[in-house]
């Protein structure tokens, strides 16, 4: 893989983007090493059980909002139009189905791992089952993860993009490690607050040297960009309205019958919280791809008579929305580090929580069982915090192998359908269907076709 990179950053963009590493870090140190310090798997896993409202929902949102998905959004409406926007409706079912079936039926049975639901509907078997799926599917993406924000670094750094995956990860590592959910939730807070400032900063930046808004509107309708709705009733049609209906089940997947979304939910005192929660959450996830579709009409009216990949300045279209960056941040000092800064915020929010909720199922599914006595609190926060570490150092060294895969939307894609559809389908199975028995849940992952 070829990659095109020069050294664009300034000094204002080295600020704004060490400032940004820096803080997060700050609150890992903070949560680790004073109050309570997470001494329980209580406080490490579920934040005491006594979290808040919004931080939950933005820390849930921005956790499945990845650095990836942020720059494959615009890359898709740059290439494809504006169809890509009906993702929202996706999130709102996914609101729907969380608030109504599937989360009343975790927070009754209260269990810190949801694949314990599992042991309790069907058997032990089709939980370690859904445990190995799970397993499999977090080691595949924590490096993907890294990756994606670290072609943007590079583009506009010139680092190798592997190296600079590599440090990001093992900052997530560090702060992940000593400060538990606490750490999580409010770095994604702050993480999230970043995101959005450098959304609507380069909006803003590229609208004006795209010749404004009025502009930017005519380029994308001359461009057949804004033919949203296709009611296609083929459901292997790329950008029907039905397919992207199809999808809500995807985002239920991803956010609801997955530990990392259901663990942060559970945290909240009442239930009432967790439908508030969710409510927000299918907010604050609207609002980011929103202003992501806006952007890339911007950047297909700023590229659409010189195609970078056309004039070799980017190898894939994955690089598209940070060489835009880059290319307009030249004559904007701080822009291209406040973008790179929100790329890599995104990626920081969505490895924490994968590698918290990991280790509280490995915890579990694993370290317990084979324990002849069940840890005392703080011994099994320091059990929890060695998971942290072994784990996410071991998917560090992966990302060296990211550079021989291909383009990371199609990866993502193939992970997801792959892992997320059986939990969803053996999930569903339980919770809707009481007669359905453990044969039925453990065969039927495997004849599943994705």
């Amino acid at each position: 893989m070829t990659l095109k990179t020069s050294s664009t950053f300034s000094i204002y963009d080295y600020i704004i983007f060490i400032s940004s590493l820096v803080f997060s870090t700050l609150i890992g140190i903070y949560y680790g090493c004073f109050g309570t310090k997470q001494a329980t798997t209580k406080e490490y896993l579920m934040g005491g059980k006594n979290m808040k409202i919004i931080p939950i929902a933005i820390s849930v949102a921005i956790s499945h909002i990845s650095g990836s998905l942020l720059i494959i959004t615009v890359s898709e409406v740059y290439r494809y139009g504006a169809s890509i926007s009906l993702f929202i409706v996706s999130y709102i079912i996914m609101g729907f189905l969380a608030i109504f079936i599937y989360l009343p039926v975790f927070f009754k049975v209260q269990v810190t791992n949801i694949y314990e639901y599992l042991e309790k509907r069907f058997d032990k078997k089709t939980r370690m089952m859904a445990f190995a799926i799970y397993l499999l599917s977090e080691i595949i993406m924590f490096p993907i993860m890294a990756y994606a924000p670290s072609l943007t670094f590079a583009t506009a750094s010139g680092i190798n993009p592997a190296w600079s995956a590599f440090f990001l990860c093992v900052i997530c590592v560090f702060y992940t490690s000593i400060g538990g959910l606490r750490t999580v939730v409010w770095t994604d807070f702050l993480q999230f607050a970043i995101i959005m400032v450098s959304l609507v900063t380069v909006y803003t930046v590229g609208v004006r040297v795209s010749g404004g808004f009025l502009s930017v509107w005519i380029t994308a309708l001359q461009g057949e960009r804004l033919q949203a709705f296709n009611f296609n009733v083929d459901f292997t049609a790329r950008d029907s309205f039905w397919g992207y209906v199809a999808g809500g089940p995807t985002a239920v997947a991803v956010i609801i019958v997955h530990q990392t979304g259901v663990q942060k939910f559970l945290s909240l005192p009442k239930y009432r919280d967790c439908v508030w929660s969710v409510i927000h959450t299918v907010i604050s996830m609207t609002l980011v791809h929103i202003f992501c579709v806006v952007i890339g009409l911007v950047v297909y009216s700023q590229y659409k008579d010189c195609d970078p990949l056309t004039s070799r300045m980017v190898s894939k279209h994955d690089q598209l929305f940070p060489y835009f960056v880059t290319d307009v941040g030249k004559r904007f000092p701080g822009v291209t580090g406040l973008f790179v800064a929100a790329i890599c915020s995104a990626a920081l929010s969505s490895m924490s929580s994968n590698l918290n909720a990991l280790s509280g199922v490995i915890y579990k599914d694993v370290v317990c069982r084979f324990l002849k006595e069940q840890p005392s609190e703080k011994r099994g926060s320091d059990i929890l915090k060695i998971i942290v570490l072994v784990v996410g150092l071991l998917c560090t060294c992966l990302v060296f192998l990211m550079e021989r895969m291909g383009e990371v939307f199609h990866i993502i894609l193939s992970v997801v359908g792959i892992t997320q559809g059986p939990l969803l389908g053996v999930f569903s199975l339980g919770i809707l269907f009481p007669k359905a028995n453990h044969k039925g849940a453990f065969y039927g992952v495997f004849i599943y076709k994705p």
